[in-house]
């Protein structure tokens, strides 16, 4: 590992190896493995598959300090429009006007994928049953709960 370090110490693997094994001693591999999932969702590229694949407790701990706003879960059998979960629904953007422009840049995820203006949001989107997650550009994250 340390020639590998030598060749390569942009790629941090001494540290990285490091802080794997005393996550694993200090918590358990089951933590590892949350903490890479959590930080990969942050930081990598993740999918919505991925965001749906953590439990809701790591979910929430990844997402502590975002943003949130609450909707009824009647709402989502006829679906939530776009500008609505942006703007008018969440105050997630200022108004349904900066909502249809950061739709038409193409800088509107849900769930980690993008979206257009005519999607809608529906029960087939919630992540562990009552979340979505909305995000303008690579680092502005809101978070919806259907209740």
């Amino acid at each position: 590992m340390i020639a590998e370090h030598k060749e390569a110490p942009h790629l941090r693997l001494l540290q990285k190896r490091l802080a794997e094994e005393v996550t694993v001693m200090v918590h358990a591999q089951e933590d590892l493995d949350n903490a890479v999932k959590a930080s990969n969702i942050l930081f990598g590229k993740s999918t919505a598959s991925d965001l749906k694949s953590l439990d809701e407790q790591t979910f929430l701990d990844v997402f502590d300090g975002v943003p949130q706003a609450e909707l009824s879960q009647e709402e989502l059998s006829e679906g939530v429009d776009m500008i609505g979960a942006l703007a008018a629904k969440t105050n997630f953007l200022n108004s349904n006007s900066d909502a249809r422009r950061a739709l038409k840049e193409n800088a509107v995820s849900v769930n980690k994928e993008k979206v257009k203006e005519d999607f809608k949001i529906t029960k087939a989107d919630l992540i562990a049953d009552k979340y979505v997650l909305l995000q303008r550009g690579k680092k502005n994250y809101y978070l919806v709960r259907f209740v």
